[in-house]
């Protein structure tokens, strides 16, 4: 523990509180949010309840943070390909679900709490980071539609669409680990090219359905 808070006196501030986001991700993520206290955190990130609290005045501020972080960074993703104007719908629909996967190798532990807690946030929080979540959804429609104008992507119902990728890329958090079989991209591809291609040959056949 000493050698830990020794290297931890060499941390700036902003390393210090991504530290601890890292590690209370971590212990969220096996213990529950409500079974972490915030000695237990302090204990693990190798800091005094005090300090801690320096950064971070409650687990509320700290579940806030990181549902913040979380969103924003898909957001912004996605803003800066719109910006760029340089992707096609079907690159722009596999940057985004590339994206999304991507979070359980860069921010392990941090999708659990994203996904389960996000009724224990404090009402208005609650609030933004819906309408962050609803404004990133028609952000997928946006590209969804896009497709079907440029003739890419044949699409009855584009917002039951993006339900479908968001729910199939998010799910993810439950099954995916870092270091296993395929990476996040590896995933990511695979499942757009089965949502691209289907799965039932005899749609594509002479006389299929």
């Amino acid at each position: 523990m000493a050698d830990a808070r020794s290297a931890g006196m060499r941390m700036s501030g902003k390393q210090r509180r991504l530290q601890i986001m890292r590690v209370a991700a971590q212990l969220f993520d096996t213990r529950g949010y409500q079974d972490t206290s915030m000695e237990t955190l302090a204990e693990q990130v190798g800091i005094r309840k005090a300090s801690l609290y320096y950064y971070f005045p409650s687990k509320d501020a700290l579940l806030v943070e990181m549902h913040q972080e979380m969103i924003d960074l898909l957001l912004d993703s996605q803003q800066r390909r719109l910006d760029e104007a340089a992707h096609d719908p079907g690159e722009m629909l596999l940057a985004m679900m590339t994206d999304l996967v991507s979070l359980m190798e860069t921010h392990p532990g941090h999708l659990r709490v994203f996904f389960e807690h996000y009724r224990e946030l404090p009402e208005p929080v609650r609030k933004e980071i819906a309408d962050k979540r609803e404004r990133y959804r028609q952000m997928l429609v946006g590209v969804l539609d896009e497709g079907v104008a440029e003739g890419d992507f044949f699409i009855p119902d584009t917002r039951l669409t993006a339900l479908a990728v968001l729910g199939i890329c998010n799910w993810t958090y439950q099954w995916f680990r870092p270091g296993g079989p395929h990476t996040a991209a590896e995933v990511a591809g695979y499942f757009y090219e089965t949502l691209l291609g289907g799965i039932d040959t005899r749609r594509a056949a002479p006389g299929g359905r």
